[in-house]
């Protein structure tokens, strides 16, 4: 089970993100596709400006019951440990265990 600090940490990184998504993307764009090198500079400096955890690559995938970092089935959204339980269980529909 993963410590609720770190699930809040994640959950707050997720909604910077979201916060600052429109204004990366319009900076982004600019950088992008300006022919100023000034207008272009200006842009770099506010997205330098912008929090380090407003970057989407910051987030990380976990487990909604246990948190783990790893071993994420993004399919189903849990861990493959919980995956397992739960498909052997019979609580997951439509999964079953291979046979053949």
């Amino acid at each position: 089970m993963a410590k609720e600090s770190m699930k809040a940490r994640e959950v707050k990184r997720a909604k910077l993100v979201a916060r600052y998504a429109e204004k990366r993307a319009a900076l982004k764009k600019i950088v992008a596709t300006t022919d100023d090198p000034a207008e272009a500079y200006e842009a770099c400096r506010k997205l330098q400006a912008i929090p380090k955890n407003a970057n989407p690559i910051r987030l990380h995938n976990r487990c909604m019951l246990t948190g783990r970092p790893r071993g994420y089935i993004r399919q189903f959204g849990i861990s493959r440990i919980q995956f397992r339980e739960m498909a052997s269980a019979g609580l997951i529909p439509g999964v079953k265990k291979a046979s053949w």
